[in-house]
């Protein structure tokens, strides 16, 4: 069998609980849904860091932030780090970015031999967080509560405008790989910005929802005295306790959040469709997956950076109905694991000794129906931003979650009989033996003072190059890619050049 194109599908702050692929009752995702009954769900996949930048440069190098040195979303990833991308351009295949993947830096590219559109967010340093300061005093580019209180339905976003584009501008590359491909697989990765907050949306996707319909959260916001205090952090931090929400204001922000999901479902869907129309379908690995989860309301938390199921626990899908049997898998995975498992799936000779030096697993074993020796899994993530003062990191293994963060109470939690994480173990008798295990564990993968004298390193660093940057004339890293070419230039052929971009649908051409 040739090797496989490649389509990533990817979206922003998206948690898998949010998704009716996933049991939600309420949202409406039908092109999702679909991608999940035609393909491999995975019930039980983490991202590597609950935060942008941290956890798109673990999917792409299948490594952990604490390697890429990606700790946060101002914190650059090397251009001679080897990314997967890297990996397939050179086994020969031809590799396109539409849209976000918040690189940090001068390289916007990292193995891609074409970038469609720009990043919605800066790719300088100015978001470099401060462990020397408390979450309370707050910094400029911190998360607040305005995406909460002014959801709401609208003409038009900046973050519409962006992911209109990178529809627009994926599904003209689907078509043009069809029509006039060079032979080559492709990769083509295309990451939208919804439902990241702030959550506006055209009224055709508010409509779809009864507001009487929008489901609150499960658990409701923890007193302080009774929270932990990586959650009291976060709560500092974006301003959450300065703010009493009534039940219609946290219905509301729930329901522009849903709205969000129908508007990339959507796209979602028109570069499903262009691949479908062009035939390129019976030869893709479409995947889809999201950078990490959103909180939602849920224990009184909105956004990311957190351990929570509804902040790290996000979406994996893989369809390819010629080659993999339609299923749900049960063992937790990571998204550090896709670099490795495309590794597989594109019959990279060396893929093994690739894989050797990343911290993720292929997929591979999972994906043909072999779960078998894959059930004691563990996975590992790591939070090194805002909101911490020291690394915390957080392990997953069969139906237990430990979270440990220097100076934090530690965290066990049996997500079986406890999916909403409301009975932390940690200290109960009954589990000593395992709570000692984890730590042991946690010991042995991390050099907890090292790494945190390595964050705060970093972050002296590039405060030192903020302020010099800032003196004069700004040059940024933004990628600007290639304006479109005219369609006809003088000189040119115009009925050659209409016969060539001619591309009939596949039934036609029987």
């Amino acid at each position: 069998m040739p090797r496989p194109n490649v389509l990533l599908l990817m979206v922003d702050q998206l948690a898998a609980g949010w998704l009716p692929s996933y049991g939600h009752p309420v949202v409406q995702a039908p092109n999702v849904a679909a991608l999940a009954r035609a393909g491999v769900v995975f019930e039980r996949a983490y991202c590597a860091s609950p935060l942008c930048a941290p956890s798109r440069a673990a999917l792409l190098t299948g490594r952990l932030p604490s390697r890429t040195r990606v700790y946060d979303n101002a914190a650059e990833l090397r251009a001679s780090e080897p990314t997967v991308i890297h990996h397939l351009r050179a086994s020969g295949y031809a590799t396109c970015l539409a849209g976000k993947m918040h690189f940090v830096g001068p390289d916007q590219l990292h193995g891609f031999e074409e970038r469609l559109t720009p990043d919605v967010y800066p790719a300088d340093l100015d978001w470099t967080p401060d462990w020397r300061v408390p979450p309370s005093e707050r910094l400029p580019w911190y998360h607040t509560m305005e995406s909460v209180l002014e959801p709401g339905p609208c003409a038009a976003s900046m973050q519409m405008d962006y992911d209109d584009e990178v529809a627009a501008r994926a599904v003209r590359k689907v078509r043009d790989l069809a029509r006039a491909g060079d032979g080559r697989p492709f990769f083509l990765c295309v990451s939208f910005t919804h439902p990241h907050d702030p959550w506006e949306v055209r009224p055709a996707y508010w409509d779809r929802y009864d507001p009487a319909a929008i489901d609150p959260p499960a658990v409701g916001r923890i007193p302080r005295e009774a929270a932990d205090p990586h959650s009291l952090r976060l709560r500092d931090m974006s301003g959450i306790d300065d703010v009493e929400l009534e039940p219609e204001q946290v219905r509301r922000a729930r329901h522009g959040y849903y709205a969000s999901i129908s508007y990339v479902d959507e796209r979602i869907g028109e570069v499903l469709a262009a691949l479908r129309e062009t035939g390129l379908d019976r030869d893709t690995v479409v995947l889809f997956t999201a950078d990490h989860g959103e909180m939602l309301g849920e224990r009184g938390l909105w956004y990311k950076m957190a351990f929570f199921e509804p902040a790290a626990r996000v979406p994996l899908i893989a369809c390819a109905p010629e080659r993999l049997r339609p299923g749900r898998v049960a063992p937790p995975v990571s998204l550090l694991d896709l670099a490795p498992t495309l590794l597989d799936l594109c019959a990279l000779p060396d893929a093994g000794d690739l894989a050797a030096d990343m911290d993720g697993r292929s997929l591979a074993p999972l994906l043909g129906g072999a779960p078998d020796g894959e059930a004691g899994r563990t996975v590992a993530a790591e939070y090194l931003a805002e909101g911490v003062t020291a690394p915390a990191v957080m392990l997953r293994r069969g139906r237990h979650k430990y979270v440990f963060c220097p100076g934090d109470p530690e965290q066990l939690f049996d997500l079986e009989a406890d999916p909403r994480e409301q009975a932390p173990l940690a200290g109960d008798d009954a589990h000593a033996a395992l709570h000692d295990e984890l730590r042991a564990e946690v010991g042995r993968r991390w050099d907890m003072d090292g790494l945190r004298a390595a964050v705060l390193d970093s972050q002296r660093e590039r405060r030192l190059v903020v302020a010099g940057l800032r003196r004069g004339r700004y040059q940024p890293w933004d990628h600007r890619p290639q304006p479109l070419p005219p369609f006809v230039r003088g000189g040119d052929d115009l009925y050659a050049l209409q016969r060539r971009a001619r591309l009939d649908a596949p039934d036609a051409r029987r």
